[in-house]
């Protein structure tokens, strides 16, 4: 259990994503709280505020597990990545996050340049394992990291909700390991939510690790075939991208969701206010030569 809520706030930050219109003079600003559960169970909060102006956009996020999960593990973080919006996927160029439990805590901060991962710093590193799969160059080329890889900009030049829009797959780098999260129209829902009542579309999700992963380990072989993952994306009209409102996995002990319960979209020329104890993803790291 301690294993698993602590993982499970890592995925809530590294899921947490936005969507804001590229063409606009004045920022605009997304503000989304997440219910976390388990098996069922509710475990925490996640709560996200990103900001756009023209093609660039900023997002910081934090994370607490709740009730016993918080009393088991402590388990809290926050998170940062920026960059700017591409016409089919974002081109990021900064992402931090910080974990921690009531026992130990990690930091992982990188930047990257045109897609590429220019510099990364794990602290404290990753201890070598034997069954951990190298991480080779190529493997850090035409990447996003894992916050921003949740801004998906319309492929379709149709509707919004024209299921096109499912079919992608996103290259993700976390900092250590390298996987594709590939995406496919499973159907079309109408959810009504505060702050949006509306289509959406449901992707189904699979995992397909490339290298970093451990690969003997049961929860990667596990997650590398899991049919029951699920996103479902709700369109933005202005700038033509959709957003997660909900992100379903099944875990080894039960199902675990990410189900937005409160939504807003606010347009001014004011930058959002920081998210308490945010980490500021532009100087997290600077980045050395690409590697």
């Amino acid at each position: 259990m301690r294993l698993i809520a602590s993982a499970f706030v890592i995925f809530a930050l590294a899921g947490l994503g936005s969507a804001a219109q590229a063409q606009s003079p004045r920022a605009q600003t997304l503000k989304v709280t997440y219910d976390l559960s388990l098996a069922g169970l509710p475990l925490g909060k996640a709560d996200l505020s990103s900001s756009f102006y023209g093609t660039k956009y900023q997002m910081e996020a934090s994370a607490k597990l709740t009730g016993l999960a918080m009393i088991l593990t402590g388990g809290k973080g926050v998170a940062a990545a920026s960059g700017r919006l591409g016409r089919e996927t974002p081109l990021s160029s900064a992402f931090a996050v910080v974990s921690s439990t009531s026992d130990d805590q990690r930091s992982v901060r990188m930047g990257l340049r045109g897609g590429r991962v220019a510099k990364v710093e794990i602290d404290p590193p990753l201890e070598p394992r034997p069954d951990r799969v190298p991480v080779k160059a190529e493997d850090k080329k035409g990447v996003v990291d894992p916050m921003s890889a949740l801004l998906m900009p319309a492929l379709a030049s149709a509707s919004l909700t024209d299921p096109e829009n499912c079919n992608r797959t996103i290259p993700v780098f976390d900092g250590a390991s390298r996987m594709n999260v590939v995406l496919s129209y499973a159907e079309t829902k109408n959810v009504e939510v505060p702050g949006y009542s509306g289509p959406v579309l449901v992707c189904n999700v699979r995992y397909v690790p490339i290298s970093g992963h451990r690969a003997e380990r049961p929860a990667t072989k596990f997650m590398q075939e899991n049919r029951d993952i699920a996103v479902w994306l709700a369109p933005v009209e202005g700038p033509r991208l959709l957003f997660p409102l909900k992100v379903a996995v099944r875990t080894m002990i039960g199902m675990g969701e990410m189900q937005a319960s409160l939504w807003s979209v606010e347009e001014d020329g004011k930058p959002a206010q920081p998210t308490r104890r945010a980490v500021k993803a532009e100087g997290a790291i600077t980045a050395g030569a690409i590697q």
